[in-house]
């Protein structure tokens, strides 16, 4: 059994409290106007003026950047906890997101301390991301057309991205491009382009099915320059032929939380269903037997997603290989949160169904959870690849 720390459970209970009063109220006004909330929104600076909220999750961070040690347990806890509010919203939160993941599976230390400075100014929100879907190339990244060319000092990128959570709004973007798309994975290089540099242009936010809370864009890359001390993990980490491995060694840490996040959505459906079957069916008979049976089921299946989790980023944790494991999680849990979730509409009826409830928005979005962060078909494929040596493409 795992035994959290005491930060780390005091950690939960600020993300409860933060998300009972905020976190899911404007989950519910983001689906009803279907537009995240603005950047500028009172939240994100109540998060920053906690000593950033994300960054003390992730480590301890108060001193400085290096102190952004990886948590990830802690990390696992804590989004599950965020994502039962709102998913879309925990999301959202200020803090380096998915480029923070990126930087610390490949960039150097120097970049490090570069990029994650910001994230010391609690004066107000900042946002960092990472880009590799584009329209062509989306669960396949080895299949990614945005290129890159070096010019003297610096790089050179043209292409398009979509797809990026909290892109516009960041202050940074890693960004996936290849030096030539017939190299396959051993052209791929990853770039941070700031905030504010010509040619990075966002072209518009996404409307979205579900898990409208956080921002998701399109951007395009018009010759965009960038100083070779942004190319992460610098020249000699890709002639080791290490670049594809670096955006996978990303997946590897967030494909865990990110299915620990649905486990988060299914304790949200289940805790909706059991005040129903509470406070409005009748107290004794099959009925309300059979509806307790089936959240029985439902916690069962839950309790099983989140050990799988737990143990995939236990592994990260001691700095063990976890690319199995990682994907293990990301295939059992959506389909366990999915059903969750359907199994609390039935159980609420009519109740469940109206689109001004929890529950209703939360059939719509468990769907990222079986697409975002490789869909369950590449799961089966990187699994079988390992467990059987299944032959890879170039």
């Amino acid at each position: 059994m795992i035994e959290l720390d005491r930060r780390t459970r005091e950690m939960v209970e600020e993300v409860r409290e933060l998300g009972r009063e905020y976190m899911r109220p404007m989950g519910l006004e983001s689906d009803r106007t279907a537009l995240p909330p603005p950047a500028d929104h009172p939240f994100y600076l109540i998060c920053a003026r906690k000593g950033g909220l994300v960054s003390r999750i992730i480590g301890e961070g108060e001193e400085s950047p290096e102190a952004l040690a990886w948590k990830p347990m802690r990390v696992l806890i804590t989004s599950e906890e965020s994502a039962y509010w709102d998913r879309g919203v925990s999301l959202s939160l200020p803090g380096p997101g998915l480029g923070g993941a990126a930087l610390r599976s490949t960039a150097t230390p120097e970049q490090r301390q570069r990029f994650l400075q910001g994230f010391t100014d609690h004066s107000r929100a900042h946002w960092g991301a990472m880009s590799l879907t584009e329209p062509g190339a989306g669960s396949d990244v080895a299949r990614i057309q945005t290129r890159c060319r070096k010019d003297g000092d610096e790089w050179v990128l043209t292409g398009s991205k979509m797809f990026c959570s909290n892109g516009a709004r960041a202050d940074w973007v890693v960004v996936w491009a290849t030096i030539d798309p017939s190299l396959g994975r051993e052209g791929h290089r990853a770039f941070v382009v700031e905030q504010g540099t010509p040619g990075f242009d966002v072209i518009k936010i996404e409307h979205k099915m579900g898990s409208r809370g956080y921002e998701t864009c399109s951007f395009s890359l018009d010759d965009v320059r960038v100083p070779a001390d942004n190319l992460l993990g610098g020249e000699a980490f890709y002639e080791s032929r290490q670049g594809f491995k670096g955006a996978m060694a990303t997946f590897n840490t967030t494909r865990p939380i990110h299915a620990a996040q649905g486990v988060g959505m299914g304790r949200a459906a289940h805790d909706f269903a059991l005040d129903i079957v509470r406070n409005d069916y009748p107290a004794h008979g099959r009925r309300r037997e059979r509806a307790l049976e089936r959240l029985a089921e439902i916690r069962r299946g839950l309790h099983a997603a989140r050990l799988v989790c737990m143990h995939a980023v236990w592994l990260a944790s001691q700095g063990k290989p976890n690319s199995l494991e990682a994907s293990y999680s990301k295939l059992y849990a959506p389909p366990v949160v999915f059903r969750a979730v359907a199994a609390a509409l039935d159980i609420a009826g009519e109740a469940g169904v109206r689109n001004d409830r929890h529950l209703e928005k939360l059939y719509r979005d468990v769907k990222i959870l079986d697409i975002g962060e490789g869909t369950s078909q590449v799961q089966r494929v990187v699994i079988s690849r390992q467990l059987f040596d299944f032959p890879r493409d170039a």
